[in-house]
């Protein structure tokens, strides 16, 4: 399974962005999928996750509550983050992450856990 991310870019704060994250390969089932962010010389800190379909709600870092909003795709096996009111300590590169259940060569199943390659976000005072 691999993760393909689009949408970073460079914006002036108080813009908007909305970033992507396809999985594709052999998915059987997404459980969550989330958005993380690492900024430079700092560790890489949640941002964002959203459950599967059988329920639960979105789980919002602190410094985004009201500002981003995660969705999904379940048809697409996409998640998207809105992001709105950004601000420069947004600046960082933007991981997705995925765990699930995928189809392997043999025709078993099994969980896995996969990283994006990430999507860079900057934000211009």
């Amino acid at each position: 399974v691999q993760l393909v991310e689009s949408g970073g870019g460079v914006v002036q704060a108080g813009g908007s962005l909305r970033l992507s994250c396809a999985a594709s390969g052999s998915v059987l089932r997404i459980d969550g999928m989330g958005w993380y962010r690492q900024a430079p010389g700092k560790q890489r800190e949640l941002v964002a996750i959203i459950p599967s379909s059988g329920g639960g709600r979105p789980n919002y870092a602190d410094s985004v509550k009201g500002r981003f909003t995660i969705s999904r795709d379940h048809a697409k096996n996409t998640v998207y983050l809105q992001m709105n009111s950004l601000k420069p300590e947004d600046t960082a590169d933007y991981l997705c992450n995925a765990l699930g259940v995928e189809v392997s060569t043999a025709g078993s199943y099994r969980s896995f856990g996969v990283w994006g390659q990430g999507t860079l976000v900057t934000v211009s005072s």
